[in-house]
């Protein structure tokens, strides 16, 4: 059996970073490094046996995940528009009045050109409520305190 050679290693790095193309996520690139970094020790190195090439394959796999995913974990994505494809959550902390009646606690408010789901306590139909969050396309209302006073938001989304 002919020894594994650094270009091989080099192969199989090249091979897992494609893959990552056709399976995003973050492994295949990580474990393509790592076989990358035994292909070029073995340069250094040639005479490395087979089961320590292994083992500094799966060590640095492993680092170098696990790596990624902590580094990543501490640097949550960032956006100037969080809710950018949220729609409902634009709305909340925005007043509207009901047009129909919420009862056993499900009514519906106008958005534009079309009504939304709400849900809240049993209130009717023309009162104005406050958004007050949005689970996928329903909307969670409350009522306003002082109705004369809060007049709902034009019904332009």
């Amino acid at each position: 059996m002919e020894p594994v050679q650094f270009w091989h290693w080099w192969v199989l790095g090249g091979l897992l970073v494609i893959l990552e193309t056709f399976a995003p996520g973050f492994v295949f690139l990580w474990l393509g490094v790592a076989a990358g970094v035994v292909g070029s020790v073995l340069v250094v190195w040639p005479q490395a046996a087979l089961d320590l090439q292994l083992l500094a394959f799966a060590g640095l796999s492993l680092a170098s995940v696990f790596g990624w995913r902590r580094w990543q974990s501490s640097r949550p994505d960032r956006s100037d528009q969080p809710n950018l494809n949220r729609r409902a959550a634009h709305y909340v902390g925005r007043r509207f009045s009901l047009v129909e009646p919420i009862v056993n606690s499900r009514g519906r408010i106008r958005l534009a050109d079309a009504t939304w789901p709400v849900t809240g306590p049993d209130l009717p139909a023309g009162r104005v409520v406050e958004v007050i969050a949005a689970d996928g396309a329903v909307l969670t209302v409350a009522p306003v305190a002082d109705t004369a006073a809060a007049r709902p938001a034009e019904n332009s989304a």
